[in-house]
C-alpha cells in the first residue's frame, strides 16, 4: 500500500538538482512544516513543533522544480511518505522523505505565474509558437456564445456555460 500524503511549509534549502549518469533528473530540497496552534491564556497563534521533511522529485517534475522553486518560499506538496531509520557512529535518528507527485507554491502566501511546457517527441524540436492551444476551438466550431443554463440568468447572475463551450482558463 502506498501512503500519500499533501504538505505545505517553507523550503528550508536551496533545491539541489542533478541528472544521473543514466539520464535520471533528480531534484530535493528540505521542507520545514510549522504547527501552529491558537493559544487562548495569551489570546494568540503560537508556534509549535517543526517538522522536517526530505521532498524528492524525479524526472521531468525534478527539471520544473529546480527552474521554480527557490528556498524561503511556501509550498505545497503531495507525494508518497518513506519513513527510514538512520545510525551514524553514536547518532540515530529517523528521516521522512516524500517521493513528490505534485509540487507547487503557496497562493496563501503570495502570487505566482504558470508557464506550460511542450515537451517534443524525441528528435523533434518545437517552435515556441508551435504549441497547440488545448482550449482551441475545433475547425468549424461555432464562435457564438454558449447559452446560459443557470437560474437566475436573466436576472444579471452569473450563468454556466453549456456543455462544448471553451473553457477560458
Amino acid at each position: 500500500m502506498t501512503d500519500l500524503i499533501t504538505l505545505t511549509g517553507l523550503v528550508a534549502t536551496q533545491p539541489r538538482h542533478i541528472v544521473t549518469s543514466e539520464g535520471l533528473t533528480i531534484t530535493s530540497f528540505r521542507l520545514a512544516s510549522n504547527q501552529r496552534r491558537f493559544d487562548r491564556t495569551q489570546n494568540a497563534w503560537v508556534d509549535g513543533d517543526t517538522n522536517w521533511y526530505t521532498i524528492t522529485a524525479f524526472r521531468q517534475l525534478g527539471t520544473h522544480v529546480a527552474s521554480s522553486v527557490e528556498k524561503g518560499q511556501r509550498v505545497i506538496v503531495t507525494g508518497r511518505v518513506r519513513i527510514r531509520d538512520w545510525e551514524s557512529g553514536e547518532k540515530s535518528g529517523t528521516t521522512i522523505e516524500i517521493d513528490a507527485e505534485a509540487i507547487g507554491h503557496d497562493l496563501s502566501w503570495g502570487r505566482a505565474t504558470f508557464t506550460r511546457s511542450v515537451i517534443a517527441a524525441k528528435g523533434e524540436p518545437v517552435a515556441a509558437d508551435a504549441a497547440p492551444d488545448a482550449f482551441e476551438q475545433p475547425s468549424g466550431a461555432s464562435e457564438a456564445e454558449p447559452e446560459p443554463i443557470a437560474a437566475g440568468a436573466e436576472r444579471g447572475e452569473p450563468a454556466l456555460a453549456g456543455s462544448g463551450a471553451s473553457t477560458p482558463f
